[in-house]
């Protein structure tokens, strides 16, 4: 019920769903995201590390989509962006963090 799937394909979700989605807590799992950047003098290799969720309270993840969304968008209806319709991979910047 709290997966990032059932959040992205039930839109109508009622009161008490929202409270006990809130009640199992976001969903954090660690999986494997790499991503290599081209530097001027070398590239740069970043790799997934689960302590972010310990960091960004609002991030949650999805093991099939291999992404990372804004839990907290997911569950309210927030603005329509990549942190709750694609899911971010890389650097990215949710404006509760700016």
């Amino acid at each position: 019920m709290n997966s990032v799937d059932f959040l992205l394909t039930n839109q109508d979700i009622t009161y008490e769903i929202r409270t006990e989605i809130k009640r199992l807590g976001r969903p954090i799992p660690d999986f494997i995201i790499s991503k290599t950047d081209v530097g001027k003098s070398r590239n740069y290799s970043r790799n997934f590390n689960s302590g972010v969720y310990d960091r960004f309270k609002w991030l949650c993840g999805c093991p099939k989509r291999n992404k990372l969304f804004c839990f907290i968008c997911l569950v309210l209806g927030g603005n329509q962006s990549a942190w709750t319709q694609e899911g971010c991979v890389g650097k990215g910047r949710h404006k509760a963090t700016a």
